[in-house]
């Protein structure tokens, strides 16, 4: 159990770190981040599908079979994102008409990010509760997804008026939320035995929900021939890297 806590955090730590990678935007121009960003989702979006369907629902379902239990927890994991997520739109539509409060836009994005970070940690913490290899493929997955959401926050902290180092900090103080999650999943586990069963489906329509209701829109709004081609190949090598890892020992 000690080296479960010691992967588990140390991961959860590696993910927290992705909160500064807004230092590297800093010479690239933002025409040119914005197409490589485009790619980066692509490659994003395949290695969460594949962490699901390689990984997490394998998992899942190796002992139970894929039985309504299973698919119940899934679409748990589906609606709950969804909720989280429109609660937060909700929050930021109602509260964006007052002119008073000019920071709410970055508010809600920090508060919004604090959540998923959350949810990762717990993530993290359940998947190495299943085994090494499935906890080293979720936390490269959740590596993968937060690479973009970071920048993007970053991006809304600066346009809200934010300065870069404070925009930064910012950000890593909300990926800090991480470690809640994933202590709270070890924790937990010691004393009830279901919350793998449970978390790993859960995790897998969370995975699901920001690949199809997130990153996949995005790709779409990408029309040129030759872009589109690139995306696939990128999306095709996101999955054939969760398909390698299948081989680590």
């Amino acid at each position: 159990m000690a080296t479960i806590w010691t992967y588990s955090l140390l991961s959860v730590f590696v993910v927290s770190l992705i909160a500064f990678v807004g230092i590297f935007t800093f010479p690239i121009k933002e025409n040119k981040l914005k197409n490589l960003l485009l790619y980066f989702v692509s490659f994003s979006t395949g290695a969460l599908l594949g962490d699901v369907f390689i990984h997490l629902l394998p998992e899942a379902t190796e002992e139970r079979g894929f039985n309504l239990m299973v698919s119940t927890q899934v679409l748990l994991g589906i609606i709950v994102s969804f909720i989280i997520e429109k609660f937060i739109h909700w929050r930021h539509s109602q509260n964006t008409s007052h002119k008073e409060r000019p920071h709410i836009v970055s508010t809600m994005s920090l508060i919004g990010d604090s959540v998923h970070n959350f949810i990762d940690g717990l993530v993290i913490g359940a998947s190495y509760l299943l085994n090494t290899p499935v906890g080293i493929a979720t936390t490269i997955a959740v590596i993968l997804h937060e690479i973009p959401q970071e920048i993007g926050n970053y991006g809304v902290l600066l346009h809200d008026g934010y300065t870069k180092n404070r925009a930064l900090f910012f950000n890593f103080i909300t990926a800090l939320t991480a470690f809640l999650g994933a202590i709270l999943a070890l924790f937990v586990s010691t004393r009830t035995g279901d919350l793998t069963r449970f978390l790993i489906p859960f995790t897998a329509g969370n995975f699901i929900y920001i690949a199809g209701s997130d990153m996949i829109p995005e790709l779409h709004k990408e029309v040129g021939i030759r872009k589109n081609i690139y995306q696939f190949f990128a999306l095709i090598l996101g999955v054939l890297m969760m398909g390698s890892l299948l081989y680590v020992e």
